[in-house]
C-alpha cells in the first residue's frame, strides 16, 4: 500500500493539538496497562495496523504478555482480564462500534462501577482519543517502518 497524504507535515497544529491529548491522557491515573489495552483493542476493532504494531510493542515492553495481548481479540471469553479490564474493554468496544448501540447503560454502569467518575471519564477520553488516531492511521495508509 501507498502512503497517502501526512497530515502532520499540512495541518501540524491539528496533529499538535492531538499530541496534546496525549499529554493529557499520559498525566493521568489510568495505569499503563490499562491505556494500552484500550489503545490496542480499539485499534483491532478498527482495523489499525499501525497502532497495534505500536502499543504492542510498548505494552509488551512494560510487562505485558504476549498471551494477553492475543487474547484480546476474544477478551469476552478469556479468563485472563479482570473485572476493571474487562468493564474498559467492554466501554472501549462500545465507544469505538458508537454507532451500532451507543454506549449502553448496562456498560456505562459496571465501569462506573469499577473505575468510578474520575476515571471512567479519563478512560472514556482514552478510547475517544485513541479512535481518531485509528481513523488518521486508517485514512492515511500509515505504516511503521520495518528492518
Amino acid at each position: 500500500m501507498s502512503q497517502r497524504i501526512q497530515l502532520a507535515s499540512q495541518i501540524p497544529a491539528a496533529i499538535q493539538a492531538m499530541r496534546g491529548l496525549e499529554t493529557y491522557l499520559g498525566g493521568t491515573d489510568i495505569p499503563l496497562s490499562l491505556k494500552e489495552l484500550i489503545k490496542l483493542r480499539a485499534s483491532m476493532i478498527n482495523g489499525c495496523a499501525y497502532c497495534i504494531e505500536m502499543h504492542a510493542e510498548v505494552a509488551m515492553k512494560h510487562g505485558e504478555s504476549a498471551q494477553r495481548l492475543l487474547a484480546l481479540a476474544a477478551w469476552r471469553e478469556s479468563p485472563l482480564f479482570d473485572g476493571r479490564e474487562r468493564a474498559v474493554l467492554a466501554l472501549t468496544d462500545e465507544v469505538t462500534s458508537i454507532a451500532d448501540q451507543g454506549l449502553t447503560e448496562q456498560t456505562y454502569g459496571e465501569a462506573l462501577a469499577q473505575l468510578g467518575e474520575s476515571l471512567l471519564a479519563q478512560c472514556l477520553m482514552q478510547a475517544v482519543t485513541i479512535n481518531a488516531w485509528n481513523r488518521i492511521a486508517v485514512a492515511t495508509r500509515m505504516e511503521h517502518a520495518h528492518p
